[in-house]
């Protein structure tokens, strides 16, 4: 059977690894030395599984939602990751990359984000743990996720609108690791996905690796075994996605779904479907598939969603796709929104678009009445609710 866990090189397969400048050499290899050490002590276990626990508020709910299931022909529950502090997966990740810091001697905290979600996480663990936090945002996204702004800065976190490139995403990590060269030092740079250089990817999967761990114990409980037929997530950089398959992406019984973003449709120029477009590539310190055009440069994506439009993927997904371990949908706009919609009116729950993204998916495969499907919701939607308002006023 294929390992398809990282090696110790850093890769995944063909893709991961570490490019970076000379002077964060000495940053990301002080991580890659201690980072192991520190997850696999007692120590960070009984703090991050008591803040888990307690701050977080998990185990997060495996929902067995029967309209849901009724629609589509089969037994889909709904991991509910939206309904943790701050309304989404991210602050898995942010707690023990936190805690990490904390065991480095780093006082000075950076970080990237998109729909503003894994801002939030970061500043969150900062004002918990009492440290200085930065967070660089695309404008386009501060104009379009500006209650998480103010969250942010609620919290004590100086937001750094970023206006260069597509000033999204990518343009934010871009300026994130420009201040992490300007203070290699003192400064632990909390990136919040299964992206950047090694030991990044693997680290965060391992963090938001509680998510399948969970859905074992819970489907033993509820469905007698400790497995399902589907495992259905969406992607973008993939820290959900991850967390979701971590313990199953060596079990053939499980097939595993990833949704990712169509935008405006993957022949239209106006799309986040990295792995149905992408090259080989490097791109924020990990090779990786990236959208880019002939001469390799990086072409901007586009989605509706804040959290799914970066040109990019995770090493860890790139592989799985590459090797046909993984089913990658590309989901757009319109039927990411109509999952949404479909969600909110069969079962009362308004997710975020990005997880509306893995609900597209369910409509696009064919399932048996014994199916057992487990889906992410990775958020709420609450950060999301201008766009949807005026969707309902275009209807």
């Amino acid at each position: 059977m294929k390992d398809y866990q990282v090696n110790d090189d850093g890769y995944y397969g063909e893709f991961g690894g570490a490019y970076v400048p000379e002077i964060l050499y000495g940053c990301v290899e002080e991580l890659r030395k201690n980072y192991l050490p520190i997850i696999q002590s007692e120590s960070f276990k009984n703090e991050f599984d008591g803040l888990l626990r307690d701050y977080v508020g998990r185990p997060s709910p495996l929902y067995l939602a029967p309209r849901l299931s009724e629609r589509y022909g089969c037994r889909i529950y709904l991991k509910r990751e939206d309904l943790n502090h701050t309304g989404a997966h991210k602050i898995n990740n942010t707690i023990g990359q936190i805690l990490i810091a904390k065991r480095m001697g780093k006082r000075r905290i950076i970080a990237e984000t998109g729909a503003g979600q894994h801002g939030v996480a970061t500043a969150t663990v900062c004002a918990l743990m009492n440290m200085e936090c930065v967070v660089y945002m695309g404008k386009t996204d501060v104009e379009r996720q500006h209650i998480n702004v103010q969250k942010m800065e609620m919290l004590g976190a100086t937001v750094y609108p970023v206006t260069s490139g597509n000033m999204t995403l990518k343009d934010a990590t871009n300026e994130a690791i420009r201040d992490w060269c300007c203070h290699p030092s003192d400064t632990y740079y909390i990136i919040g996905s299964t992206v950047g250089p090694h030991p990044y990817p693997d680290m965060v999967a391992r963090l938001q690796s509680v998510i399948s761990e969970e859905i074992r114990k819970q489907l033993s409980l509820q469905e007698g075994r400790d497995y399902p037929d589907y495992l259905i997530a969406c992607v973008g950089g993939g820290s959900n996605a991850a967390g979701t398959i971590y313990h199953y992406v060596n079990d053939d019984r499980v097939k595993i779904v990833l949704a990712e973003a169509g935008g405006k449709g993957i022949d239209t120029g106006m799309s986040a479907a990295t792995i149905q477009l992408g090259k080989i590539g490097i791109i924020h310190g990990s090779k990786t598939l990236v959208m880019q055009s002939q001469d390799g440069q990086i072409e901007e994506p586009y989605s509706i969603s804040a959290g799914l439009d970066y040109p990019g993927i995770g090493p860890i997904h790139a592989n799985l796709a590459t090797n046909k371990r993984a089913t990658v949908l590309a989901i757009n706009d319109d039927e990411a929104l109509n999952a949404a919609f479909e969600l909110t009116r069969l079962e009362g729950i308004i997710p975020a678009l990005e997880s509306a993204h893995a609900l597209g998916a369910l409509g696009k495969l064919r399932f048996r009445p014994e199916d057992v499907v487990v889906l992410t919701v990775s958020g709420r939607g609450d950060k999301d609710m201008e766009t949807y308002i005026r969707e309902m006023k275009n209807k």
